[in-house]
């Protein structure tokens, strides 16, 4: 009889749902000093580590994710890098660093002025980009270079079109126009509101 009951528990401790745990964080000063456990809810399937640098200084995210996208975008003033793995507490590294090693691409990119400026691309960063879109009555343009699985969950973005392409410097274009400070923050935003679903 014992057996028959240990063996019970044992398929039921087997069989019973696993739900992901992952490393949660956020700071303001580039590095998650203080990391808490958190159990994944609502259909998050992925722990992910964000990591943003800007002029601004330096962000870093980490938590439950229901769709992550491991790669990076750099729009020449602000540099975005994802990692993303779906083991238990798999995500405490920060996102890869690899901002600073040249890949051999160039993109056209914004300053605020123009889109004009010539982008050299680092890391995984193996496509150009333009995203076009508006904020309010504000149309604007982000122009830069991104990583491939990016571009392939472009709908998430809430922009009105986003076009990838492989050619150095085939993100140009006749509409050049540039993005405001105002414009470049609602585009963060959606990105981030994404990521942290």
């Amino acid at each position: 009889m014992d057996l028959q009951i240990s063996v019970f528990l044992l398929l039921i401790l087997f069989t019973a749902g696993h739900t992901l745990s992952c490393y949660k964080c956020m700071s303001t000063n580039g590095t998650c000093a203080k990391q808490t456990e958190e159990l994944c809810t609502n259909g998050a399937s992925s722990c992910s580590s964000l990591t943003t640098v800007s002029r601004d200084g330096n962000q870093t995210y980490k938590g439950c994710t229901t769709d992550c996208q491991h790669g990076s975008q750099n729009i020449g003033i602000s540099k975005m890098a994802t990692f993303c793995c779906n083991t238990d507490l798999c995500n405490v590294k920060d996102a890869p660093d690899d901002f600073n090693i040249p890949n051999g691409k160039k993109c056209f990119s914004c300053d605020g002025q123009n889109c004009t400026n010539i982008l050299k691309c680092t890391g995984s960063e193996d496509r150009c980009f333009k995203y076009e879109g508006t904020s309010g009555n504000e149309s604007f343009v982000i122009q830069g270079c991104i990583s491939k699985s990016f571009c392939d969950t472009s709908t998430v973005y809430n922009v009105t079109v986003l076009r990838c392409c492989e050619g150095n410097l085939c993100n140009g274009g006749a509409n050049n126009t540039s993005f405001t400070q105002n414009t470049f923050l609602f585009f963060c935003c959606s990105l981030l509101y994404f990521l942290l679903q």
